[in-house]
């Protein structure tokens, strides 16, 4: 039931992407196949549209490049609008969940250059430790099949469960070998985690919706994901075949510049990890 709403959502959103585009006045597909006409790329508002807003007014002209930025707050019409040309590029996934979407959806999305990651936090309003859970305590876990397994795996990371050996990009609350607590895991959207924090005892909260919500993952988390060898970077991506643009090869540079990195050291101290 759940993913079948998930995809009317997405069908949906799909939908309103290409009515909203094609009122502004232009095609889905020249956004992609006109290099003459703006990059059009699709993030996620926080840090990715923030970072994209950033090239645009400080090095996007300097450097010839038309950038247009279209914010969304979904983890599906991103990839689904890159596919189908409506926006020429888009900012704001990691490996592991593009893998997993191009998989399910039949999509042909791949990386460009990754540019940040976003450490995964572990937030309360009601626990002070991540060792001090009353037994039988609810934590909130992103419901997408990648982001629950990341959950999990920094919770067993840290000691809190126990996943089953093996366990990989797929792990459910169903592969948990050892849960000292008794913990309660509550499914959520991604983007419904931060909201959860006076309903839930604790909530796994992606980088980007922790700080939407003032929440600073260097001081506020419980414990926060490691950068170290961390294959969760966020990238920009284009349809395969679509590398190649010259605006999508301006923006790769212009995102890995030394002006960019100084950027999110200043902005999100710590929050938000360049990657290069």
């Amino acid at each position: 039931m759940r993913n079948a709403t998930k995809l009317t959502a997405a069908v949906l959103a799909a939908g309103a992407l290409t009515l909203g585009l094609s009122a502004c006045g232009s095609s889905g597909s020249d956004s992609a196949s006109d290099t003459s006409g703006p990059l059009v790329v699709a993030a996620s508002p926080t840090p990715h549209a923030e970072i994209l807003n950033y090239v645009k007014e400080n090095l996007a002209k300097k450097a010839g490049l038309d950038l247009e930025v279209k914010e969304f707050t979904d983890y599906v019409t991103p990839n689904t609008a890159t596919e189908d040309g409506s926006v020429g590029a888009n900012y704001f996934q990691n490996q592991p969940y593009l893998d997993d979407f191009n998989k399910k959806r039949g999509t042909h999305i791949v990386p460009v250059v990754t540019v940040h990651l976003e450490p995964l936090g572990l937030y309360s309003h009601k626990v002070k430790s991540a060792d001090s859970f009353k037994s039988g305590a609810t934590v909130a876990v992103p419901n997408d099949s990648v982001n629950e397994a990341r959950a999990l795996k920094l919770l067993d990371a840290n000691g809190i469960i126990t996943l089953k050996d093996g366990v990989g990009n797929e792990a459910t609350p169903s592969d948990i070998a050892k849960n000292p607590k008794n913990l309660t895991f509550k499914e959520l959207e991604a983007a419904q985690t931060p909201r959860s924090l006076d309903d839930v005892d604790a909530a796994v909260v992606n980088g980007n919706y922790a700080i939407e919500a003032d929440l600073k993952p260097a001081s506020d988390a419980l414990v926060l994901e490691s950068a170290k060898n961390n294959p969760y970077g966020n990238f920009l991506a284009v349809k395969d075949g679509n590398e190649d643009d010259p605006r999508v090869k301006k923006l790769a540079k212009l995102l890995t510049s030394a002006e960019v990195k100084k950027f999110i050291d200043d902005k999100y101290a710590g929050s938000v990890l360049a990657s290069f």
